[in-house]
């Protein structure tokens, strides 16, 4: 396939997806595009390849049940989003990037070949440490970056599923309080930052029928 009809294969992936609103209960997603899914989170990009990030993949209804505990009162409208989903995704940031898990960055890195050179090594070493450290000690914001890495690999997910044909529901209306309770997932040290439901449409999904709206061009896009 020319790169041009790649392009515009994506561009008309862009335009047709949409946030599900009503999911089809019996319909599951096959196991092999459910491994395609997680190799796209475990491949996205992150900054100076961090990764601060653990996915939970709730397939069962008793998993999913847990989760909907977290959509009580004023996030109900969600919670059948989440009981009647294929798969849920649980997107967790971790709370500390310390001195393991940059050790571990690195040795993965060496083992997978991505230092022809011992200075190769030390350069990422250096590179990664250094604005790691801008974020603990200037910006003091090392939470907040590593939840921005966990978005970036939402947008991953999302654009994916869309080429499977697989719908999907970004979620921040739930209490993520009682999801770091219900995994313990602060024992493990992560957060729950954002779900995302993916499955396939129900008959109830309004959005599907509804036309995309978004400002034009010349208010958001700047060419210089």
């Amino acid at each position: 396939m020319k790169i041009v009809d790649t392009l515009m294969d994506i561009a008309r992936i862009a335009l047709s997806r949409h946030a599900c609103k009503a999911y089809d209960p019996t319909r599951k997603i096959p196991a092999e595009q459910i491994e395609q899914l997680i190799t796209l989170l475990r491949y996205s990009p992150s900054s100076v390849n961090s990764q601060p990030w653990h996915f939970i993949v709730a397939s069962s209804d008793v998993a999913k049940q847990r989760l909907a505990k977290a959509t009580q009162g004023s996030y109900a409208n969600n919670e059948p989003k989440i009981l009647k989903a294929s798969h849920v995704i649980v997107l967790c940031a971790r709370t500390s990037i310390d001195d393991t898990h940059l050790a571990a960055l690195l040795q993965q890195e060496a083992q997978d070949g991505r230092f022809p050179t011992p200075e190769g090594k030390e350069m990422q070493n250096r590179g990664r440490n250094f604005y790691v450290g801008l974020h603990r000690t200037e910006a003091k914001d090392t939470q907040h970056w590593m939840e921005k890495q966990v978005y970036l690999a939402l947008g991953t997910l999302l654009l994916g599923a869309a080429t499977l044909e697989i719908d999907a529901t970004p979620i921040e209306g739930f209490d993520p309080k009682i999801v770091d309770e219900e995994f313990d997932l602060p024992a493990k040290g992560l957060k729950c930052v954002v779900l995302a439901a993916l499955g396939y449409r129900g008959t109830e999904d309004f959005n599907a029928k509804l036309p995309k709206s978004r400002l034009p061009i010349e208010m958001v896009v700047s060419r210089l």
